[in-house]
């Protein structure tokens, strides 16, 4: 069986292991706090490194340094890189491992590495999975040399290399200056960032922006160095369609209107796309937590208390997969839930601690929402989606067929509408298509996108290699 429909017949085991899913700068915090009040925890991460995305770490070999790497916030980054080969000697680390299930109180494990499966049960989980690409399509977004945001910064970061030798970043959010920066600061050719956000929400939000002075301040930076630079910076466009050869080998050039209408075209040979970021959710869906519609997010989010515990005993919610907050937030959420952790557990913690990081973290959420009032949701996206424009890429299925079949089931939510079309079934799972389908169903029923409802999670979370399904069952019946 595969879901979270086991609570009430699998209490919480005495004997199971304090858990941390993720190893990005909320798991990190929680680990360390964890292991200061005598509780050894499990650690498990995709990555073969901890840092998490916007900490990655370069594979061995790699000599670029922490300046390179993070900039600003290169001694964070060190900072935290250090913290946690501290914990390495006592905590259970398990990275390159992927949890692709929970069924009651244990997790499904596949260590990617070995393709081989586990299982960990634990009595308290604190699930840090960080936050994915929000996408929104655009015709000619298949094409090859087009990538998210956060794919551009991976192969940086990660991997030493840039996604194209002349490149247009597109969409908006503070990550669209960040990379063009990283990418311009590295030596790549970028032809130019594209904003679909008109400057004068800069202007509305700044007098709640400057709450958080050093932070705007980075920001501020990016786009004056991207400018004294001479790399080509336009504020509300319209992004219209990626470009590619004769045989679409390869995307070519980005084409887009800009403030006054006029069409431009931008001749490059990769798009970074995305519109700021998404939680990743589904591991706190399979684990039966409750979700509410977010305003701030545009989505629906995993509902915590104060000091991040979920609606289920024992499941704690950190970072960003509870709602985009930022890397500095995300250390303090880490934190707070492992205070509540072990608190729950009847541990002594410093409750004046837990009051100074909900604090801050009540401060940290006023400036999200001023990002929110700078870089605007593009609400009209959904209305100008032609018909043939792909949104999932996994089925092919295109914005025409989500609003024919929302024709015929004028009250399905998105998890009827993905029934009968196959949208968001594919290998993503909606991580990539399911913001711009719930986007389109709510504009083609004409209702507040809120009432569409979320794509829900299924196991396996992502895709599992044959060979370790096979071997799995293999070794299940040689056991009886």
């Amino acid at each position: 069986m595969i879901g979270s429909d086991f609570y009430l017949d699998d209490p919480r085991p005495a004997d199971g292991a304090a858990v941390i899913v993720g190893a990005g700068p909320a798991g990190i915090r929680a680990a360390q706090t964890l292991l200061a009040h005598g509780v050894r925890p499990v650690v498990i991460d995709e990555a073969p490194k901890a840092g998490g995305q916007i900490y990655r770490r370069q594979p061995d070999g790699f000599a670029r340094t922490p300046k390179d790497l993070y900039g600003f916030e290169a001694g964070r980054a060190s900072a935290l890189h250090q913290a946690f080969d501290s914990l390495r000697p006592d905590i259970d680390y398990r990275p390159d491992t992927l949890v692709w299930n929970a069924q009651g109180h244990t997790l499904n494990l596949l260590h990617t590495a070995s393709r081989t499966a586990d299982t960990v049960r634990w009595r308290d989980v604190i699930v840090a999975t960080g936050a994915t690409d929000r996408v929104l399509p655009i015709p000619g977004w298949t094409l090859p040399g087009v990538y998210t945001l956060g794919g551009a910064q991976v192969a940086l970061k990660y991997q030493g290399c840039a996604i194209g030798d002349a490149v247009v970043f597109a969409g908006t959010g503070p990550l669209l200056y960040l990379v063009a920066y990283q990418y311009a600061k590295a030596g790549g050719k970028v032809c130019a960032v594209l904003d679909t956000a008109p400057s004068v929400q800069r202007y509305k939000a700044a007098p709640a922006m400057l709450a958080q002075p050093a932070v705007t301040a980075k920001g501020v930076y990016y786009v004056s160095w991207l400018m004294f630079h001479n790399v080509p910076v336009h504020h509300g466009v319209q992004l219209l369609r990626a470009e590619g050869g004769a045989g679409n080998e390869r995307v070519q050039a980005l084409v887009w209107k800009d403030a006054q209408g006029a069409e431009q075209r931008t001749a490059c040979s990769a798009v970074g796309l995305g519109y700021a970021l998404r939680p990743e959710t589904q591991l706190p869906d399979l684990l039966g937590c409750e979700f509410a519609f977010a305003p701030l997010h545009r989505c629906h989010v995993p509902q915590t208390d104060a000091d991040r515990r979920s609606s289920v005993p024992g499941v704690y919610l950190a970072g960003d997969g509870a709602g985009i907050m930022g890397a500095d937030a995300a250390e303090m959420s880490g934190e707070l839930a492992a205070l509540a952790l072990l608190q729950d557990r009847g541990i002594h913690i410093d409750v004046s601690r837990a009051s100074h990081l909900r604090q801050r973290l009540l401060k940290t959420e006023r400036f999200r929402q001023a990002l929110e009032v700078a870089f605007p949701f593009p609400e009209d996206w959904a209305a100008r989606a032609s018909d043939d424009l792909v949104v999932c890429r996994c089925e092919n299925i295109t914005a025409g067929e989500i609003r024919s079949t929302a024709a015929a089931n004028a009250n399905g939510d998105i998890n009827r509408i993905k029934a009968l079309c196959r949208v968001g079934m594919g290998r993503c799972q909606g991580r990539m298509c399911g913001v711009a389908a719930t986007e389109i169903l709510a504009d083609a029923l004409q209702v507040p996108v809120e009432s569409i409802g979320r794509i829900r999670g299924q196991a396996p979370i992502k895709p599992l290699p044959l060979d370790m399904t096979v071997a799995a069952a293999a070794r299940e019946a040689a056991h009886g």
